[in-house]
């Protein structure tokens, strides 16, 4: 699996996934409406491998019933950052809809070193639609059907749908269908049982989840994760911030891409939407 894989896929865990949209985009992502029930988040979240330092990654949100809006950024730093000069910023926003999250608009924009590449998607129709700039050399073999597009949701959207469950308490089951706009998977939800969590951001109990990963559609040859990568599932640690009305993760890890990444809170501020 490529670097840029193992972060999407752990972004998608943590309703992050690279970059703020605006940054590629002469055409802002719309705010949505968010009601006064609503709550901003701030976070602050440290990668490591083993015990050495990696990246770094930054989260702002607000969300309520009525919609909810991001931006997130990742960047390498630490030991990581000797080897790579990599970021990846995201935005994204969307309505509360009908019993689930439904996103309007998702971008975000990578850089390595002097190469950037934004992507946006637009979810108007029933079929998400998705383009980049510059154009990626293939869309996959084979790439994402009209029939993968349907009733998807970008990486961001899938933390806060996921949330949405737990606040319900449908708990951590399911699927999550996921289109970051070239690769379409599934996440498989399984509820673990719960664990004590102890961060620097976060001390308590948290529901212990696996997010197995199934890829689909629009993946390049050499991007297509190996059955090694695909045998162990995204472990996160989600914990209720704010009440029961906002979940988050507190710790994932991942032992595909560099042979085991972890990810932990690192600092946290939860407070209520002023004037919606």
């Amino acid at each position: 699996m490529s670097t840029r894989s193992v972060w999407l896929v752990v972004a998608t865990g943590l309703g992050l996934v690279m970059a703020t949209g605006a940054a590629g985009s002469d055409e802002a992502v719309p705010a949505p409406e968010i009601a006064e029930d609503a709550v901003r988040v701030s976070a602050r979240y440290a990668s490591s491998v083993l015990f050495f330092k990696v990246g770094e990654i930054t989260l702002d949100a607000r969300f309520g019933e009525a919609g909810y809006a991001a931006e997130s950024y990742i960047e390498a730093a630490g030991l990581a950052a000797l080897f790579t000069d990599f970021d990846i910023r995201a935005e994204v926003s969307g309505q509360g809809g009908n019993g689930a999250r439904e996103p309007q608009i998702y971008e975000h924009v990578e850089r390595t070193g002097s190469k950037v590449r934004s992507v946006r998607i637009e979810f108007s129709d029933i079929v998400a639609r998705s383009e980049a700039e510059p154009p990626f050399g293939s869309w996959g073999v084979p790439p994402a059907s009209d029939s993968d597009r349907t009733d998807v949701i970008d990486p961001m959207t899938a933390f806060f749908e996921l949330s949405r469950r737990l606040e319900g308490g449908e708990g951590c089951q399911g699927r999550l269908a996921v289109f970051d706009g070239k690769a379409r998977y599934d996440l498989r939800l399984e509820t673990v049982g719960t664990d004590r969590v102890r961060t620097r951001a976060w001390r308590g109990d948290a529901l212990l989840c696996h997010a197995w990963y199934e890829p689909i559609s629009g993946y390049d040859p050499e991007d297509y994760p190996s059955a090694s990568e695909l045998r162990h599932p995204l472990v996160l640690w989600l914990a209720p911030i704010a009440g029961d009305s906002a979940y988050l993760p507190v710790r994932l890890h991942t032992r595909a891409g560099f042979g085991g990444v972890t990810i932990e809170l690192t600092g946290l501020s939860v407070e209520p939407v002023a004037g919606g």
